[in-house]
């Protein structure tokens, strides 16, 4: 009797419809992997009873083709010329796009938006390919109150590019959503913590 065989799936075209099963398995990956809860001081010295560490998930093999794919998806739609963000938190993000864009048949270049200029060589703010004029999505890994994405909202707008949809793989659901919107901004997320908590707490039942 023959097995049956193990499906594989492969990179579709241009693909805009979310993968609801690898969606799943990605915020149960941030529940497990990312999420922990307890007595935390966060780096503003607010205290917290949660702490989340997408870098966890961004940076594991698993996690980051998940996390390019479920990004790219919701970016798709856009039609974006580059995809960028703040450095660190959109550094994995943005790599993992830009390979899956490619997979997929339709290639968007990336770029990294620096804290400070560098002082030395050409001084950019952007490193990466960014093209002049370039309609872009810009990513982050965890959206609280919208300063970091906005900061790179800023260097894109001050080199002459145009922010099309700002994308989180997580909203914390603490402002940042509105926050984007209130400059005119689409704003798209992955997942929430609501539903990353929820994941959490279900795992440990």
């Amino acid at each position: 009797m023959l097995c049956a065989a193990r499906r594989v799936r492969r990179p579709t075209p241009n693909r805009t419809v979310p993968d609801v099963h690898d969606d799943q398995i990605l915020v149960h990956l941030l529940a497990s992997r990312a999420y922990r809860e307890g007595e935390f001081t966060l780096s503003s010295g607010r205290k917290s009873s949660f702490y989340l560490d997408a870098k966890q998930v961004t940076y594991d093999p698993e996690g980051i083709r998940l996390v390019g794919a479920a990004v790219h998806t919701l970016i798709a739609p856009f039609r974006v010329q580059a995809v960028g963000g703040l450095t660190m938190g959109a550094d994995a993000i943005v790599a993992s796009v830009v390979f899956v864009s490619a997979e997929r048949g339709a290639p968007i270049p990336g770029f990294i938006v620096r804290k400070e200029a560098k002082q030395h060589g050409l001084q950019k703010r952007i490193e990466g390919i960014f093209p002049p004029g370039a309609r872009v999505a810009v990513v982050e890994d965890v959206l609280t109150s919208g300063a970091s994405a906005l900061r790179a909202v800023d260097a894109v707008r001050e080199a002459g590019g145009d922010v099309a949809v700002v994308v989180a793989l997580v909203d914390r659901q603490e402002g940042g959503a509105a926050t984007i919107e209130r400059e005119g901004i689409p704003f798209r997320a992955v997942t929430t913590l609501a539903e990353i908590r929820e994941a959490f707490h279900a795992e440990k039942r």
